[in-house]
């Protein structure tokens, strides 16, 4: 038998976990881009019907757009339950999809199903700040009847 309380205890111990997760990622993260002189990342994504994925990532240093840094990026990763948390080196590009994700989970789980959304993230690193412009889907239905 599904025991629907516990479903809702571990989704809120793993929301509470990736709260925590993302405090330390952010700010490896902004350290890295400054250190890289990338002032702006834009990440867009988009997902509908169970599937989700990252469309465009790009870096900029001022108007002009940079490569992102051949380096690795320690962050930390939540694992299923929200129970731990581990560090763990990933490429520059996979830990900031790993950090968008991470965070569409938090704020808006289940983005990815059925008429599913889209959006973008944007990172100022002067402000060490990040925006989402989130655009949530769905399906509206008119129902009317008549009798003839």
């Amino acid at each position: 038998m599904i025991d629907m309380q516990e479903i809702m205890n571990s989704v809120a111990k793993r929301t509470k976990a990736l709260a925590e997760a993302w405090k330390f990622n952010k700010a490896a993260f902004f350290d890295a881009l400054s250190a890289a002189h990338i002032t702006q990342i834009t990440v867009t994504f988009d997902g509908e019907g169970d599937s989700g994925q990252i469309n465009d990532i790009n870096a900029f240093n001022g108007d002009e757009s940079v490569p992102f840094p051949e380096r690795t990026l320690a962050i930390r990763s939540v694992n299923w339950d929200g129970s731990a948390t581990t560090v763990v080196e990933q490429a520059f590009g996979s830990a900031l999809e790993t950090i968008c994700y991470d965070f569409l989970e938090q704020e808006h789980g289940g983005w990815e199903n059925n008429d599913g959304a889209f959006g973008e993230f944007t990172f100022n690193v002067a402000g060490r700040t990040v925006k989402l412009e989130f655009h949530g889907r769905y399906m509206e239905v008119a129902t009317s009847t008549h009798a003839l």
